[in-house]
Parts: structure tokens; C-alpha cells; sequence
């Protein structure tokens, strides 16, 4: 099997084109000549997954995240990223993006799978395709605040930073918003929506505040590994599907960069 054919399989899933203007999806390093039997899916491309790759034998990685969102002028290896590229094409390994196009197809939807989620349709729908988008919303069988949290807890990777919680825990809530990754700049339309509550990551102390104080919904915050890593088996599932014989591996690799003290 070639690279090629793999990146065909990835793109048929999340086509490029449902990718935000502003995102870097697509084949980042190696050729798409190169065989590959067997590829790493993680969420970050970062020393320990480059890593895990390279010593696992791996023909590609896989990630959610792209390596060079921003641009660059250098892939040289004095650098950081430029080292991990170094190593990797040294290794015939390459390196391949799936960020907000994976999004709109699977990252929220797999949230909302693990959660299960009724009639889950997307917060915020692609036009051209109302069954696509960002986020998800639908319900589930009523429960608190808190056992819902604990609930979310348990279906995640562990991290040493844990989950926030914010609101009254023993609050009654069913209709649920998931947005994995960074998602405060949805708080408006969340409760437009009418959820109950909202699932997402990276919430900063004003946005947050404001939207709590304000009588919006109550809020889970996992960090932004946990709440994306749902999306890794949904889309190896799928690429084993699509594409037998390829061996599909998951990294559970924990890749935030906070650790706890206390």
C-alpha cells in the first residue's frame, strides 16, 4: 500500500476543502510514493509521538493537530519542529494533518457517540451540508451536573490536569453541546441554543465568568488533548473499514502540557 493511498482514504472522510480558511490539513512531510503498512494516529505531532512512531516502526503519523499551523521558513534541524522532521523523513515516516476538516466530519461527533447523545446534529452546520459542521448538540436521559462531569471523566484519557466544572452540580441537565478543543467563542450561540450544558476546552476566566454569572449553561472543560482524543479511534475504525491490511494504531500518548501539583 502507498502513502497515497491512505491520504486518499483520509480525504474522502474529511475533505480538505470542509478545513477553515485559516487551517494547515494535508501531507506535511514524506512522499506519497512511500509504502505504508502501518500507521500511528495521535492528537499532537510532538517529540514523544515523533518518537513513538520512529520506534514503533510505524510508515506514517497520523495527527489532528497540524505541525506548522502558522507557516515557517525553516525546517532545519537546530530548530524543534525542524528536528522532528529531520528524524522522521531519516526514518521514511511521514507526517500527515487532519485538523478542522476532521473536525466538521468526526471530532465533536465522536464526542457526542461516547457521551450518547440523541438526534446529535451539529452546532454550527456546514451549508452545503447540514449533517456536517462544527460542534454538536442533542440529549440524553436526564442527570445532574456532577454525574454527568464524573460520567465525561471517566469516558476520557486521564490527565494530570483533570476536568473543570462549572455551575450547580446537582442542576438537572439533558440537552447537551460538545465542542472539543478551544471552544469559548461559542458560548453565545450555546445558549442561543438552549442547551443545558456545554462541553469544551480551553475556557478563559472572562468568557467563562461572564457566561456563567450571566445565567448561561453549565460547563464541563476537560483539556484540549482529552476532549480531541475521541476523534482517533472513530477515524482508525473507519481507515480499517475503508482500507484492510493497513495496521491502524491509536497513541495514547498523553500529550497536554500541563502537569498537576497538588
Amino acid at each position: 500500500m502507498l502513502t497515497r493511498e491512505i491520504i486518499a482514504a483520509v480525504e474522502e472522510l474529511c475533505p480538505p476543502a470542509l478545513a477553515e480558511s485559516w487551517d494547515a490539513v494535508g501531507l506535511v512531510a514524506g512522499s506519497p510514493d512511500w509504502e505504508a503498512r502501518r500507521i500511528l494516529l495521535a492528537v499532537d505531532p510532538c517529540e514523544k509521538t515523533v518518537s513513538e512512531a520512529i520506534g514503533g516502526g510505524y510508515d506514517m503519523l497520523l495527527t489532528h493537530h497540524p505541525l506548522y499551523l502558522r507557516g515557517t521558513s525553516t525546517v532545519g534541524a537546530h530548530t524543534t519542529k525542524g528536528a522532528w522532521i529531520t528524524d522522521l523523513i531519516r526514518a521514511g515516516v511521514s507526517l500527515y494533518a487532519a485538523h478542522t476538516n476532521a473536525d466538521s466530519w468526526g471530532t465533536a461527533q465522536a464526542m457526542a457517540d461516547l457521551l450518547g447523545l440523541e438526534n446529535a446534529r451539529p452546532l454550527i452546520p456546514k451549508e452545503d451540508d447540514p449533517t456536517l459542521g462544527l460542534g454538536r448538540i442533542g440529549t440524553i436521559a436526564p442527570v445532574m451536573l456532577g454525574e454527568l462531569a464524573d460520567r465525561v471523566a471517566d469516558l476520557l484519557p486521564r490527565t494530570p490536569a483533570g476536568i473543570l466544572v462549572g455551575g450547580d452540580e446537582e442542576r438537572v441537565v439533558e440537552t447537551v453541546a460538545v465542542s472539543p478543543g478551544s471552544g469559548d467563542s461559542f458560548l453565545g450561540l450555546v445558549n442561543d441554543s438552549g442547551a443545558d450544558v456545554y462541553i469544551t476546552a480551553d475556557l478563559r476566566h472572562h468568557p467563562a465568568t461572564d457566561h456563567l454569572w450571566g445565567g448561561g449553561a453549565a460547563l464541563i472543560s476537560p483539556t484540549h488533548f482529552a476532549s480531541e482524543w475521541p476523534l482517533l479511534p472513530k477515524l482508525a475504525g473507519a481507515l480499517r473499514e475503508m482500507l484492510p491490511g493497513l495496521e491502524v494504531d491509536v497513541s495514547t500518548v498523553v500529550t497536554d502540557a500541563w502537569v498537576s501539583r497538588r
